[in-house]
């Protein structure tokens, strides 16, 4: 299969490399001649696992390429999937003008083939344009009529929305859970679940679908883990207030086969480049339609609250009881000004350099704001950190070089490599030994024998209440 992945971002990068892996020979179209560059040079823009190799190996092969031209690869091409970003506007809507915009240069670009039209070009010829970016229902109709206001060549507009879990894209699409498909005609149908057929062998389903359901099948599954997310963090929160524990309410509440253990880690909240954006999307699309989403507006107030929260405790450690502002609005953290504070974390998640709507930006930007001094370390994020910091902070490649004189530690990402660390080096070298774990990744009577105060998410503090 000839296949052109317009952008080469995270969704398209990976989609791309995958079908190539597979056969298919593939041309990835970018307008950002510098990434072009880079991906001709062999070297990966984002941070995902196995992508660089696997990537490598298919350059090698013959069936994958990067260019910047458009225009050729959709002339090219059988399939074309649009894989462009679709950022949220001021209101939460996602914005899908850079969708459209592709839509109508392929569509100008296939009118510019000498050939048949209509009918008298034959089914197989026809295009299949696949909309891969996540967007509001009722997008690919509208993907449909930019390209046949500028071709009469065939053409068939299809969803085929993606489930990648950063960290573990290359996994997710070789064994996916589902693939979904949205579709017009039962042919164009039958081609997709062709071209997937390699990842799925194991039983995989495929849902074949309209395009209509298709593509709210993506909003609602993020919208359903991030309430999962608000859910638990709010229960922990109760269980703060109450002097109960989240991790010992967790492992009975999720004992109920009905409820499982997926996604119910209390913490700092959800971030990255999905969650915010489509549960938004999803607010947005019920104020348009006059459908009133209660739920999912008090998931995304839960989600803001939580770093708030996570923020009160900071300022109550420094600044005593009256530095809690008791609501919604951020604490008083004025107590923080000429500390050195060090954060371990900075991606949304382990296992990517994402930052976009990471807590510890929240955390960081607030902690400046009062005159803190911030030590940042990241496995893999730092270069991201310093694209929105710049030398505002400090950085540095080894956690226990980031502790030294620090009077806090903050949490904000679990990676592996941080929990089991040395704890009596990281208090030997600290000025204070106070840890803030927004992840709950040590056991509170570990952190006692170590004499460390300790604060973390639904559990009960370690140590004095003051520094």
């Amino acid at each position: 299969m000839q296949i052109a992945m317009v952008g080469t971002g995270y969704v398209g990068l990976v989609t791309g490399t995958c079908f190539a892996n597979t056969g298919n020979n593939v041309r990835c179209i970018d307008i950002d001649r510098a990434k072009i560059d880079q991906l001709n040079r062999g070297e990966q823009p984002i941070y995902e696992p196995f992508l660089g190799d696997l990537m490598r190996r298919n350059v090698e092969a013959g069936r994958l390429h990067f260019t910047l031209d458009g225009d050729a690869a959709y002339q090219w091409a059988q399939m074309i999937f649009i894989c462009v970003g679709t950022p949220s506007d001021e209101h939460g809507r996602a914005d899908v003008s850079q969708v459209l915009t592709v839509a109508r240069q392929i569509g100008e670009a296939i009118e510019a083939v000498p050939g048949p039209t209509g009918a008298q070009a034959g089914e197989r010829r026809a295009k299949i344009i696949v909309v891969k970016s996540t967007v509001p229902v009722g997008t690919g109709a509208r993907v449909k009529a930019q390209m046949a206001a500028v071709t009469s060549k065939p053409f068939h507009v299809s969803s085929n929305p993606e489930f990648l879990k950063e960290g573990a894209a290359i996994s997710d699409f070789n064994r996916p859970d589902r693939v979904v498909i949205g579709v017009e005609d039962e042919g164009t149908g039958r081609r997709l679940v062709e071209l997937y057929d390699p990842f799925v062998r194991q039983g995989n389903p495929v849902y074949v679908m309209d395009i209509s359901s298709a593509e709210m099948v993506k909003y609602a599954s993020n919208a359903m883990l991030a309430t999962k997310i608000s859910f638990v963090n709010e229960i922990a929160n109760l269980c703060e207030s109450h002097g109960a524990d989240i991790d010992q309410v967790r492992r009975g509440m999720c004992s109920d086969k009905r409820i499982g253990n997926q996604f119910l880690y209390p913490g700092l909240g959800y971030g990255g480049s999905c969650f915010p954006k489509d549960v938004l999307a999803c607010i947005a699309m019920g104020a348009d339609s006059q459908t009133p989403t209660t739920l999912l507006s008090a998931v995304d107030r839960v989600n803001q609250q939580q770093r708030i929260a996570f923020l009160r405790k900071i300022a109550r450690h420094f600044g005593g009881p009256d530095a809690d502002c008791g609501g919604s609005d951020r604490p008083d953290l004025t107590a923080v000004a000429g500390l050195t504070v060090a954060i371990w974390g900075i991606a949304f998640k382990p296992g990517t350099d994402d930052i976009r709507q990471a807590p510890a930006i929240m955390i960081i930007e607030q902690l400046l704001e009062h005159g803190a001094r911030v030590v940042g370390h990241d496995p893999v994020a730092l270069h991201r950190c310093r694209e929105v910091f710049a030398d505002r902070v400090a950085y540095t490649t080894d956690p226990y070089h980031a502790v030294a004189g620090a009077d806090a530690l903050i949490i904000c990402t679990d990676w592996d490599e941080f929990k089991h660390p040395d704890f009596e080096l990281i208090k030997q070298r600290m000025n204070r030994p106070v840890i803030f774990d927004g992840r709950n990744l040590y056991r509170r009577q570990t952190m006692n024998e170590y004499g460390f105060t300790y604060y973390s998410v639904g559990r009960d503090p370690v140590g004095g209440p003051g520094p």
